[in-house]
């Protein structure tokens, strides 16, 4: 049996079919590619999500731990979030 890396935060970007139209299958483009290359493979992973049941809030994401959520976000409020939180 293989080990895996727990990363130290995850965050949840929904790609369902509003929040993808608003923008959150480019933010979860964007997230990948900044936390691939700013915070390394085990510090946080970026995993995409089909509907969170939020439309009305679209584009949604989350990040854990903490529980914290943006609605109608914009690419800078996320990708701060995830430098901002331990």
């Amino acid at each position: 049996m293989s080990k895996f890396t727990i990363p130290d935060k995850v965050l949840y970007v929904c790609t369902g079919s509003k929040c993808g139209k608003r923008g959150g299958k480019d933010m979860y483009k964007l997230a990948r590619s900044y936390a691939k290359h700013y915070h390394g493979d085990s510090e946080i992973e970026v995993i995409e999500t089909e509907c969170t049941d939020r439309c009305k809030f679209a584009p949604v994401c989350s990040i854990q731990p903490g529980n914290t959520w943006l609605s109608e976000y914009k690419a800078k409020d996320v990708l701060k979030l995830m430098d901002l939180i331990p």
